[in-house]
């Protein structure tokens, strides 16, 4: 049914009976029903939509569009709210889109399918299945902020639109691609740990833009460990193809992927394996303007890492974490939180250190079970630790742990809380989206979640229930 607003509620300031009101109110018809809204309502749209050039056009005479009502009383509530409303649901999304380009508000619809406010990481839900093409699972995946996402499977990279309808695959030279990072919805950066350079890639035109390489001591190849940005530097861990010698390379995002540093070089020096143990993570934590690269590696005295804090502006380390007892998993950081949180290899145990008291001895803090952290067994292999929002998510085998920060009156040290920071975890989902084969893969994206697991050729998409189209 067409939407009116010819008598709009006084309370909103406005007389029904004022000449500044009735100038204010626009008659649109669209397929032989007449639609009223505000000029305001309209210029939400953008100077450059046809609807707001109609409006401006149309106060002698109203103005006709040819088009769907349906839609257009779809599109016109988007307008009012920001939200698409539940008769959405019943329109194939499709034709929504074509829709929305018509009148030139595809923006708006993005927005409001990709807006990071609409996450609600209590109501999650499956909520869809993204099929991919071959027989190949997913190896790493990367998503932008619209929502839209990129999965490599293989030596494929298949990227899907912000509404996942639309998708297309790329060939690249990789055998397998180990590390994806999304710089613009159809650019991509792509490394593998057995294939030398770091490639710039063009997923819409499906051609290499780019190599990127790190010019080490030996002169042999070099090998991509991990990836990362902010919003002006693309970062790259590298590792000699003799494996005797990594580094950091800083690349200039705006200044066509020049570069601007190398930090963290590291050479083997006879039996000490720890001594060049390339970073196989990067995450950039903006309050503190550091980049933060942790890596792992497991020999005969078990598994040992490190957590290294590096100032790129002076090349120098602020803070190093070594792990030698319980090491990292995965590890992650929070910046609104300013914290870092591991999954435990032994344990399978959520740690928890305050960034705010960097340096001191002995900063992780069990946020689970502390004797089962002092057990020697390895159950954190192949669990997965990711930050959003304000809430840490954490695999473990197939089933997703949620821990958020509890805010309370009279804070005190309990089994879970840290110096009078309480966590407390939370079990998601529903039940029958629950479980299935071991989460390889976690990403976030919009109001989306992205997941994958061990041996399928799908990637689940979950959503808070009664969002999205």
């Amino acid at each position: 049914m067409p939407s009116f607003a010819s008598s709009p509620p006084p309370s909103h300031g406005f007389h029904p009976k004022s000449r500044d009101f009735k100038s204010d109110v626009c008659t649109i018809d669209v397929g032989g029903q007449l639609f009223q809204t505000t000029k305001q309502t309209l210029a939400l749209a953008g100077p450059n939509s046809m609807l707001y050039q109609a409006c401006e056009a149309g106060d002698e005479a109203v103005p006709f569009i040819d088009r769907d009502p349906e839609l257009f009383a779809i599109l016109l509530s988007l307008l009012r709210t920001g939200n698409l409303s539940s008769k959405a649901r019943g329109i194939d999304v499709q034709d929504l889109i074509f829709e929305a380009q018509f009148y030139g508000i595809e923006d708006v619809l993005v927005a409001s399918q990709s807006n990071p406010s609409q996450f609600e990481a209590f109501n999650l839900e499956k909520s869809l299945l993204l099929s991919l093409n071959g027989r190949d699972s997913p190896n790493c995946m990367s998503t932008t902020p619209y929502g839209s996402v990129h999965v490599a499977h293989g030596s494929k990279i298949t990227s899907f639109d912000w509404s996942l309808r639309k998708k297309s695959t790329i060939l690249t030279e990789f055998t397998a691609i180990d590390s994806l990072l999304s710089i613009s919805p159809v650019i991509a950066a792509a490394g593998a740990t057995d294939f030398s350079g770091l490639q710039i890639l063009d997923l819409d035109k499906g051609f290499v833009r780019e190599t990127l390489s790190w010019e080490n001591v030996t002169r042999s190849s070099s090998t991509v460990q991990a990836i990362g940005s902010s919003p002006d530097f693309l970062f790259s861990s590298f590792e000699s193809g003799r494996r005797n010698s990594s580094a950091i390379m800083v690349y200039d995002l705006q200044g066509g992927f020049r570069p601007v540093a190398e930090i963290g070089h590291c050479e083997v020096y006879g039996a000490d394996l720890g001594s060049a143990i390339p970073a196989t993570k990067l995450n950039w934590v903006p309050s503190y303007n550091l980049l933060m690269a942790s890596g792992s590696h497991s020999g005969p005295q078990g598994v040992m890492g490190n957590i290294k804090f590096w100032d790129i502006r002076s090349g120098n380390v602020v803070w190093e974490l070594k792990e030698n007892v319980d090491c990292f998993a995965d590890v992650t950081v929070m910046d609104n939180l300013s914290a870092i949180f591991k999954v435990g290899v032994n344990s399978g145990e959520v740690f928890f250190s305050d960034m705010r008291n960097m340096g001191a001895e002995n900063s992780w803090e069990c946020l689970g079970d502390k004797r089962k952290a002092a057990s020697g067994k390895k159950e954190g292999v192949g669990c997965i630790i990711q930050s959003h929002n304000n809430q840490v998510f954490c695999s473990k085998g197939g089933d997703l742990e949620l821990w958020s920060e509890v805010m309370v009156g009279s804070l005190r040290k309990t089994d879970n809380g840290t110096g009078g920071r309480v966590f407390r975890k939370n079990l998601m989902g529903r039940e029958k989206d629950m479980g299935g084969s071991r989460i390889t893969n976690l990403q976030f994206g919009g109001n989306k979640m992205f997941v994958t697991r061990k041996n399928q050729q799908f990637v689940e998409v979950w959503q808070s229930s009664v969002r999205g189209l």
